[in-house]
């Protein structure tokens, strides 16, 4: 290969590959607008929610992210973590919706030995307006110098474990609500499945109009 052609090889690379970095750079612009047009669409489509739609949600809510019962150690303790103060500000209000009353409430900041725990803890009392005697001891993780922790700056506030006391009732009625909603979703389907069973049946017709 000649000298002055093996010299443009590398510069059609350079080329192309600046080419790609400026297609990705427009391409990641328009994908993150239409994310940002979706999302406010689908925010539009909820509008406010009643408190019956609130029980129904933080029922599910909790039944995914709470703390659960197991058969060989029945607690019936209801304790939701999360990191999210989105989500803990919404279960907050799942709980006014279910009569629980704030001052029955306790909350225990969860995060890494390394960071900021003072800072944590106010950020924390600031999403929730709760009071200094309703915090317990924060649970520090030890930390490991030989993990690469993506979780870290001025963001990384740990997780928040709410808890509310004498909460054996209302662990039972959350518990009866998610099952409520599941179970409606498994007879729907069991319905839309007799549905097409007798329209593809010998006879099924017949059946269904009564002829």
């Amino acid at each position: 290969m000649s000298k002055p052609l093996r010299d443009s090889v590398p510069k059609r690379y350079e080329s192309a590959a600046e080419g790609s970095r400026q297609y990705w750079a427009r391409e990641r612009k328009v994908r993150a607008a239409h994310r940002a047009n979706e999302r406010n669409a689908a925010a539009a489509e909820i509008g406010g929610l009643s408190n019956r739609e609130v029980v129904i949600a933080g029922a599910i809510a909790y039944w995914c992210e709470g703390s659960k019962t197991k058969p060989y150690a029945r607690g019936d303790r209801v304790i939701f973590t999360n990191s999210d103060p989105r989500l803990i500000l919404f279960f907050l209000r799942f709980l006014d919706a279910a009569g629980i009353s704030r001052s029955d409430l306790r909350f225990c900041l969860q995060i890494h030995e390394s960071a900021d725990v003072a800072a944590a803890q106010r950020f924390w009392i600031e999403v929730t307006g709760s009071k200094d005697e309703q915090l317990l001891r924060p649970t520090l993780k030890r930390h490991n110098p030989k993990t690469t922790r993506k979780n870290v700056g001025d963001d990384y506030h740990g997780c928040l474990r709410i808890e509310v006391r004498r909460g054996t009732r209302l662990y039972g009625r959350i518990e009866g609500w998610a099952t409520a909603v599941m179970a409606a979703q498994l007879l729907a389907r069991s319905r839309h499945h007799r549905y097409r069973g007798s329209r593809h049946s010998p006879g099924g017709r017949c059946r269904r109009y009564g002829m």
